[in-house]
This record gives C-alpha cells, structure tokens and sequence, in this order.
C-alpha cells in the first residue's frame, strides 16, 4: 500500500467522513503507537497502518481481509431476499468500508455453516470461479431414510436437476446414519444439494456446510460467530481435501 492520507485511509475503512475523522484526530483520539496524530492529512503507510489506534482500540483489519462466519438459519447473504442480513452480524461500520465486504457465494436462509466475507474481490472471484472446482461439504438431514443408490447416482456425474439440461460434476456422499449424509460437491448451481436430494425423492430437512476446500469450521465458533483469518487459512481453501 502506497502511503495515503489518514482521513481517507481510516474513512475507506468506515470510521467516518473525513470531517468526522478530522475531529477525532483534533480531539486525540487517534494514534500511531504511543503517539498522537492530530492532523488528519497526515500521510501513513502499511507497516504503520497496522500500529493504528482509535479510542485506544487496534483498528479493524486493513484491506484484503476474509472473514469465517459460522452463519445461522434465519439470516441471508442476499439484499434481495427480505429478514436480517448476515452483514448484521458484523461491526456496523464495516457496511461503510470501500471496498465493501461482500460475501463469497451464498447460503440460502435456512443453510447454516461456513461462510466466507471479502473485501478482495479478485479472491472472491477465484474462489467461486467454477474453473476452481473448489470442494464443499455439506451435512445434510433428510426427511426420509436413504434409498440406498444415491451414493452411486450422485458419483455417476449423470445426474440432472430439473429444468436443466446439463449434468451435474460427480459428487461424493457419506452415510452418517439412515436420515443423516456428508455431501462433497465442486459446483455451486442454485439451491445445488437440496435439488440433488429432490432428484432422488427426498427432502432436506436440515443443511449446514461444514469446509470449503481444505478450510473446515471450527467446532467451537458458534453460530452466528466469526472470525478473521490469517493468510495461511486462506490458503486452506485452495488445497486438495
């Protein structure tokens, strides 16, 4: 990062306007480390960006971070759809970054699980890009008891979903008990699992996604929790499971 000006850096970040952010300079509520900042034109680079503080609190994560949300049933990742966002779920000033923190894909209202939010875009798009094949587990809970072929219709790569005309890329499955399965799929077409399990005559009931790649979620991040990842988290998305 090329040094920048202190108001326009800390109000990419969300903390106000430059008119706010000058204020909170004048009133000494910035500093680099142990000093003060007091004009808010002054400029500052990435090393000492990451010594900022507000109110005496570290500033929030510099540009290109990515969040892990254990998202919880009820919330959405789309403007679109109507009820809380998961955005909520996240300090109110990050809605005001530039760029903005967007979500990587989507989980629908009532799909629980990982979830990834960026601010990177080029990462972003790398990691739904279908070229990537990236893997994605689910645990899915079903209405009814397993059939017994699914595991060979979903691995066959010559199932079709309604109203499509191409087949879907092989998928794994993994019984866990006669209502209760681990889907793996490397496509991320609409409503994708809850469609595959219609295909064979069920329906799912409960859906949570449990990794992205080699990135798995934590046992102890409740719902609702999140947390930011260091770079060789990020990194765990792209390995081979």
């Amino acid at each position: 990062m090329k040094p920048v000006r202190l108001d326009r850096f800390l109000g990419n970040l969300g903390y106000g306007s430059r008119r706010e952010i000058a204020i909170l300079a004048r009133q000494g509520r910035i500093r680099l480390g142990d000093k003060i900042l007091r004009e808010a034109d002054a400029k500052i680079g990435l090393e000492e960006a990451t010594a900022l503080l507000v109110d005496r609190e570290p500033i929030d994560p510099l540009p290109g971070f990515v969040v892990m949300m254990h998202k919880p049933v009820g919330v959405t990742c789309s403007h679109k759809e109507a009820g809380p966002l998961v955005f909520s779920l996240l300090p109110e000033r990050w809605r005001r970054r530039d760029p903005a923190v967007s979500t990587v894909g989507r989980l629908d209202k009532e799909t629980s699980g990982l979830l990834l939010l960026t601010d990177n875009g080029a990462l972003l798009h790398k990691i739904i890009s279908p070229k990537a094949e990236i893997a994605k587990t689910y645990r899915v809970t079903l209405a009814r008891d397993l059939r017994g072929d699914e595991a060979t219709i979903f691995e066959s790569g010559a199932l079709m979903l309604e109203s499509e005309d191409k087949p879907l890329l092989p998928a794994k499955l993994e019984v866990l008990g006669p209502r209760e399965v681990l889907v793996t799929i490397v496509e991320g077409r609409y409503h994708q699992v809850r469609r595959m399990f219609a295909a064979v005559g069920n329906h799912v009931e409960g859906l949570c996604r449990l990794r992205i790649g080699g990135l798995s979620l934590p046992a102890d991040l409740a719902p609702g929790e999140w947390s930011v990842l260091s770079v060789a988290q990020v990194e765990l998305v792209f390995s081979v499971t």
